[in-house]
């Protein structure tokens, strides 16, 4: 797994409508998905009798034929419709020689149609601290949403509105455990506000590490060269066949000719999408307002100085389970519950994968010798703490 280095600093994708972009939290891009294939045929299905029906148009995956490369103008036809467009009223406080200054805000983003109730998916980002909601569907058609539950730590929302009168298309969730550099994807969204805009690429690269809306770390995110600007964020990267593998999240912005870091906002070629198969575990308790919680160990890590194996600690929060079981500044990780940790991001991978309350063995190096220590993890705050 690695990081991109801090010269390239990440940026969230959402848009300010009527001005420049916001940066929604600490981050944010998406884009789209979709899937439909030439001659494909859909069931369609009204969920109400009444005046006000819900037509439920199911998906399907696009057929990809071999030789002829990713179908895209199909994929766009069939993602277009799932996919929706965001617009978030936030209200922001800014520090004034006068005293905070309340201030109502703008902001665009995307998301994808999820099921016929009503189901709506995006990044968290796009929609924390909003005061009010509104999602506009292909059709044209507008309602007011309400969040069903979110976790910055993934930075995934599911939002809800009113189905009834609509025609829904929701999008076929597919996998990214599969996924491969070089494979093709496609991302849709609103960026710069030119809307329901296609973009196309591959998978650039696997395992980075980039930072949630908590300021805690996603693992597994995967890189791509799908163009992501703001008006982006919260919409689902999609596979060849139409299947949403990711939902775009941020880009990096490289450094300027000076060696600084750049002011740009616009695409770089360098974006970051959070894996679905992280997300659809979250989807169920989410859209029954329920919390998600991950495990926490409570240390900050780096990489060994010499390259060795192993996951250096750099601080121990006090109080939390690292503390309480005795772990210090200058540890080197080298296993977790007998597995070998061959480097800062091997930890963060364990520690994803693992649950509250799960006990962990550790085997340290510390000194010159290797201990064994036993931590019971805990539950990861809303926010990182400050380091």
């Amino acid at each position: 797994m690695s990081t991109p280095s801090l010269a390239h600093r990440r940026h969230g994708l959402g848009f300010a409508a009527g001005g420049p972009p916001r940066w929604l939290g600490a981050l944010a891009v998406a884009v789209l998905g979709g899937a439909i294939a030439l001659g494909l045929a859909f069931a369609v299905g009204a969920v109400h009798t009444s005046a006000h029906a819900t037509t439920v148009v199911e998906p399907a995956p696009t057929k990809v034929v071999a030789g002829l490369g990713p179908a895209w103008a199909a994929v766009y036809q069939r993602a277009n419709a799932g996919e929706v467009d965001i617009t978030a009223q936030v209200t922001t406080t800014v520090p004034t020689p006068y005293g905070n200054r309340t201030e109502q805000e703008t902001a665009a983003g995307a998301g994808f149609v999820l099921n016929g109730q009503g189901d709506i998916v995006t990044a968290a980002h796009v929609v924390d601290g909003a005061t009010s909601i509104v999602i506009t569907f292909e059709d044209g058609a507008t309602r007011s949403a309400a969040v069903l539950g979110k976790d910055d730590s993934s930075d995934v929302a599911v939002l809800h509105v009113d189905p009834s009168g609509l025609t829904l298309y929701p999008l076929l969730l597919g996998s990214s455990r599969a996924l491969a550099v070089g494979d093709p994807v496609a991302v849709l969204g609103d960026p710069l506000g030119f809307d329901r805009s296609l973009s196309t690429g591959v998978v650039s690269g696997l395992d980075r590490t980039i930072e949630a809306p908590s300021g805690f770390e996603i693992a597994h995110s995967f890189q791509t060269d799908a163009a992501m600007n703001p008006g982006n964020s919260g919409g689902p990267l999609l596979s060849s066949s139409g299947q949403v593998i990711g939902i775009a999240d941020q880009i990096a912005t490289g450094t300027n000719e000076f060696g600084g870091p750049s002011s740009s906002t616009t695409s770089t070629g360098v974006g970051f999408a959070v894996p679905i198969d992280l997300i659809k575990a979250e989807l169920t308790p989410l859209e029954h307002g329920q919390s998600v919680t991950h495990a926490y160990l409570g240390v900050s890590t780096g990489e060994t100085a010499n390259g060795s194996p192993g996951a250096v600690v750099g601080s121990v929060q006090s109080g939390t389970p690292a503390a309480i079981a005795g772990l210090r500044a200058g540890d080197v990780i080298v296993a977790w519950g007998g597995t070998p940790i061959a480097s800062e991001g091997a930890l963060i991978d364990a520690i994803a994968a693992a649950r509250p309350g799960q006990r962990v063995r550790l085997t340290v190096h510390r000194g010159s010798s290797y201990i064994t220590i036993t931590v019971t993890l805990g539950a990861q705050p809303t926010q990182a703490p400050s380091q």
